[in-house]
C-alpha cells in the first residue's frame, strides 16, 4: 500500500487546503443536491445540514474517520411514496425516527458487537437490496428525461445524449480532477446547451438574491411514514459498515475497532436527527468521497471539515439553489438515470465482492425474491401503510435471512453463504 500524501491526523499546507476541500465537495455535489431536487425541497437546506452533519460526525468519531456525509438515496423510494400521501413533514418525522434508530443501534453494538448483522442481513440480501434501490428509481428518472412520456422530442433527445456523452467521457477519458466531477460536467454542459436551444432560462437565477436563508421545514409525527422509512434505515446501516471497512483499508487503519462502528453510527444518528428536525434529508457516507481518498491519498479529516464549511457557506447564497432548481428535466433526468444505474451496479458488485454462491438454492432464492418483489410493483397494505419496492423487499430480506441463515436446519452443521 502506498504511503499517504497527507495522513488522517495531518493538515496540508494552507495554499492547497481550500482546493483539496473544494474537490471533496464537488465530487459529491451533483448527487447530494439531486436528492432534494427529486423531493421538491430547497437544496440549500440540505447543503447546510450536510455540512453541519459532517462536522458532527468528525467530532463524534474523534477526527479518525475521513468521510463526508451527503444526502442518502436509500430514503428516496419511501419518501416519494410518503410525500404525496402525507406531506414532506411526515417524511421528516420518519427521518428523525431513522436517526434515533441509528443511535439505538450504536448502543446495542457497543454491548453486543456486530456478529448478529450477518444473520439479519446476509451478503446475498444486501447486494440485492442495493440493486433494487436503483432499479426502483430508474423509471422516475426516465420520465424526468422525457423518455417515457409520449412521442420522442428530438431536441430533448439530443440534450439527453449530449449530457450522457459528456458524463461518460468524464468518467472514462478525462484525467486528474476532471475525472472526479463527471456529474458536474454533464450538468453544466447540458444546462448551457439547453439555454442555447431555448429549453432553459437564466431568469430564476438572475432574480434570486445573492444572500438568502435556507428554508426550514417542520417535521410531523406520522406512524405510517415511520414504518415506511425504517427499512431504508437498515439498508443504510449495512452500507455504513461496508464504507467503514473500505475506508479503513484505504487509510491503513482498523476503523471498525478505532473509533469503532458504534461511534460512526452515533455520529450519523445525531446528524440525521438534527437534519430531520430542521427540514433536511438523512445523511450518509459517500462512495464518491471514498474514491477521492483512494485517488489522491490525501486522508486528512481537516480537509473534509473544510469541505463541510464550504457547503455551509454556499447554502446561504440564493443564486446557487436557484441555478440547481432551474436545470431542465432532460438534463437532470439523464444524470439521475446514470446515478441510479451506478447504484444498481454497486449492488451487483457487492454480490461479486462477497463471492455470493448463487448455485446454493437459498442464496439464489433470496436474491431472486428480493429483486422480483422490489421491481414488480407488488405491494402489501397494512392499515394505512403500504409496503412496496425497496421497503417491501427489505422486510422480505430480513424474514428470509433469519429463516435461511439464523435457524439451524442442518443439525449444527455450518453451511456457507
Amino acid at each position: 500500500m502506498e504511503p499517504p500524501v497527507v495522513g488522517v491526523d495531518e493538515r496540508p499546507p494552507l495554499a492547497i487546503f481550500a482546493p483539496l476541500s473544494l474537490q471533496h465537495l464537488l465530487a459529491m455535489f451533483g448527487a447530494t443536491v439531486l436528492v432534494p431536487v427529486l423531493l421538491g425541497v430547497d437544496p440549500s437546506t440540505v447543503l447546510l445540514f450536510n455540512g453541519i452533519g459532517t462536522l458532527i460526525f468528525l467530532v463524534v468519531c474523534q477526527w479518525k474517520v475521513p468521510a463526508y456525509l451527503g444526502s442518502s438515496f436509500a430514503f428516496l423510494p419511501p419518501a416519494l411514496i410518503i410525500i404525496p400521501l402525507y406531506g414532506y413533514g411526515a417524511a421528516l418525522g420518519g427521518f428523525i425516527a431513522s436517526g434515533i434508530l441509528f443511535i439505538l443501534l450504536a448502543g446495542v453494538i457497543k454491548k453486543t458487537g456486530i456478529g448478529w448483522v450477518k444473520t439479519v442481513f446476509p451478503d446475498a440480501a444486501m447486494g440485492a437490496i442495493v440493486a433494487v434501490i436503483g432499479l426502483e428509481l430508474a423509471p422516475t428518472a426516465a420520465a424526468m428525461a422525457g423518455l417515457t412520456t409520449g412521442p420522442v422530442d428530438l431536441t430533448n433527445l439530443g440534450i439527453v445524449l449530449l449530457t450522457l456523452g459528456v458524463m461518460i467521457t468524464g468518467m472514462t477519458a478525462c484525467r486528474g480532477f476532471l475525472r472526479l466531477i463527471p456529474i458536474l460536467l454533464g450538468l453544466v454542459t447540458g444546462y448551457v446547451v439547453s439555454v442555447l436551444l431555448g429549453r432553459a432560462v437564466f431568469d430564476p437565477i438572475l432574480s434570486a438574491p445573492w444572500f438568502s436563508l435556507p428554508t426550514i421545514y417542520t417535521p410531523v409525527l406520522s406512524v405510517p411514514a415511520i414504518i415506511l422509512i425504517i427499512p431504508a434505515s437498515l439498508v443504510v446501516f449495512v452500507e455504513l459498515i461496508s464504507h467503514l471497512k473500505v475506508t479503513g483499508t484505504i487509510v491503513g487503519r482498523d476503523l471498525m475497532a478505532d473509533p469503532g462502528i458504534e461511534r460512526t453510527l452515533l455520529g450519523k444518528g445525531i446528524s440525521t436527527v438534527l437534519s430531520g428536525m430542521f427540514g433536511s434529508t438523512p445523511n450518509t457516507t459517500y462512495a464518491e468521497n471514498i474514491g477521492v481518498l483512494a485517488i489522491t491519498r490525501v486522508y486528512s479529516t481537516a480537509v473534509l471539515a473544510g469541505a463541510a464549511v464550504i457547503a455551509i457557506a454556499i447554502s446561504f447564497c440564493g443564486k446557487i439553489p436557484a441555478a440547481i432548481q432551474s436545470v431542465p428535466g432532460p438534463v437532470m433526468g439523464t444524470v439521475s438515470l446514470l446515478l441510479f444505474g451506478v447504484i444498481t451496479a454497486s449492488g451487483i458488485r457487492m454480490l461479486i465482492d462477497a463471492k455470493t454462491d448463487l448455485s446454493l438454492p437459498r442464496n439464489l432464492l433470496l436474491v431472486s425474491l428480493i429483486l422480483v418483489i422490489g421491481v414488480s410493483g407488488a405491494s402489501v397494505d397494512i392499515g394505512l401503510v403500504q409496503l412496496k419496492g425497496m421497503a417491501l423487499s427489505t422486510v422480505v430480506a430480513v424474514v428470509l435471512g433469519v429463516f435461511f441463515y439464523g435457524i439451524d436446519w442442518w443439525g449444527g452443521r455450518r453451511v456457507e453463504s
